[in-house]
Order: C-alpha cells, then structure tokens, then sequence
C-alpha cells in the first residue's frame, strides 16, 4: 500500500514538473506562440513534401491560418 502511494505522489510530481515547464515555455514566448502551428508542414512529419493539411501552407511557408488553438 505505502509503495503504490509513493508511486503515485512521484508520477504526480513528475507530470507536475511537465505542466509547469509548458507554462514557462507559453510565458516566455513572445505572444504565447509555438513556433511551426502545423505539424504537417514538419519536414520531418510531411517527407513528400505535400502542402498543409489544414491551411495549406507550402512546405517552405508559415502557417496562413491564424485561428490555430
């Protein structure tokens, strides 16, 4: 009992840290965006070179869709 409880404070803890280290990554970025919004227009995710899914953005492009969550 006392080590699946230990086990569960340290994997809380863990995903705490996780949390906590995005919430310094949005802080300290300039507007609270990630670089690179599509994750298809990756050149290691889109190989063929295929335009953006979801906006369609060139590969060599930023994202037009400006309304990403």
């Amino acid at each position: 009992m006392l080590l699946t409880f230990k086990l569960i404070l340290v994997s809380s803890a863990l995903l705490g840290i996780g949390l906590i280290g995005m919430a310094v990554k949005i802080w300290a970025k300039k507007d609270g965006e990630f670089a690179g919004t599509c994750a298809s227009n990756s050149p290691y995710l889109n190989t063929e070179g295929e335009n953006c899914s979801f906006c369609g953005a060139e590969p060599n492009q930023k994202c037009d869709n400006l309304d990403i969550p």
